[in-house]
């Protein structure tokens, strides 16, 4: 069977809601690539790689052949265990673990610049097009997962004043007692915690506007005088950077998830969805495997009803794809459904 010949999104969509099916949504960098692949994606990315100076980390691009951040750091990585164990050269590890650090910074720094440079740069026609795609899943009680970092979801999902997507921050009283007494209240910065039993949007590898205090997870947001990336900027500026899960291997993801209470609460509700899950941009390669694991624990083997996972709805663009996703079908716990990608409306009606 041919891409061209597989379901269509629509066909999916209209089956799980004949049955009742309650669905989920799982995109990864393939949303933001069909926005624009000239920004989002990797090969956009890597060319900030010749604008950093330092002389090791343009070495290893070399030496790899690679524009996968992802697969560099984790050659960085094994580099540094290896260098740690053998080498007696204090001076060459700190090279390398300044260099690993580099790469992280860099690579956030990179997603800023290449970023629309507001939310209103994205036309409203996208815009509205977007809004009812993610809506789907929304307004029927879905969860929406997303292993992107950048703005994009949270733009379209504000800009379209969405009923239905709650991300679990809010704002703290900061002076109670004075309020008591009648005075005005004082509003925290927007801090995750207060509003998660609701939450419906999760950042499984975090976003550029969320940042660990290492007391609060805060949420950075735009006012009158600044659009959101600047403020972005300034605390990048201040050497305050976003959670962003950038390490190579899965296992080296799930330990960056698992370190942090946001990343961790977001990955165990993964685990806990019910019903269907439709995939789209997310191509469960060798670094993914830590998504399909939280796929399959709610999938909860050997339970035959009740409340788990039953499918997943993969999408795929081109025949590599679909061969691959047949390769490593038999790794899913749950049934494995295939659909053309290509008929997804997210940016524009199909």
């Amino acid at each position: 069977m041919e891409v061209k010949d597989l379901m269509t999104y629509k066909e999916v969509i209209d089956s799980l809601n004949a049955k009742k099916r309650q669905k989920h949504l799982l995109f990864g960098n393939g949303f933001s690539i069909a926005y624009d692949p000239t920004i989002f994606s990797y090969n956009a990315l890597s060319k900030f790689i010749d604008d950093i100076d330092n002389d090791l980390l343009k070495k290893l691009f070399e030496v790899i052949n690679t524009k996968n951040f992802e697969l560099v750091m984790q050659q960085l990585d094994n580099f540094i265990e290896i260098a740690k164990t053998f080498s007696t050269d204090q001076n060459l590890i700190k090279k390398i673990i300044e260099a690993n650090e580099i790469l992280k910074t860099s690579l956030i720094e990179a997603v800023q610049k290449l970023h629309p440079e507001h939310v209103f740069k994205v036309p409203e026609e996208k815009s509205k097009c977007c809004h009812l795609f993610l809506n789907e899943y929304l307004s029927k009680e879905g969860k929406v997962f997303s292993t992107n970092y950048d703005l994009l979801p949270y733009w379209i999902l504000m800009r379209n004043e969405s009923k239905f997507a709650i991300d679990g921050f809010g704002r703290e009283v900061e002076n109670p007692d004075e309020v008591l007494r009648k005075q005005d209240p004082i509003f925290s910065e927007l801090q995750w915690g207060k509003h998660k039993k609701e939450q419906t949007i999760f950042y499984l590898h975090g976003a550029l506007l969320i940042f660990d205090t290492g007391i609060e997870i805060e949420k950075e947001t735009y006012d009158i005088e600044h659009y959101l990336l600047q403020k972005i900027n300034e605390r990048m500026a201040d050497k305050s950077y976003p959670i962003f899960v950038t390490a190579g291997s899965a296992q080296e993801k799930l330990n960056h998830i698992s370190h942090n209470k946001y990343l961790s609460y977001c990955y165990d509700e993964l685990t806990e969805i019910e019903g269907s899950l439709v995939t789209f941009g997310f191509n469960f390669g060798e670094y993914d495997t830590h998504i399909i694991d939280a796929i399959n624990k709610a999938a909860k083997q050997g339970q035959r009803a009740g409340n788990k996972l039953h499918s997943v709805y993969i999408g795929v663009y081109s025949e590599e794809n679909l061969n691959y996703i047949k390769e490593i079908e038999h790794k899913f716990r749950c049934k494995v459904n295939i659909y053309n990608a290509a008929t997804v409306p997210i940016w524009e009606d199909k």
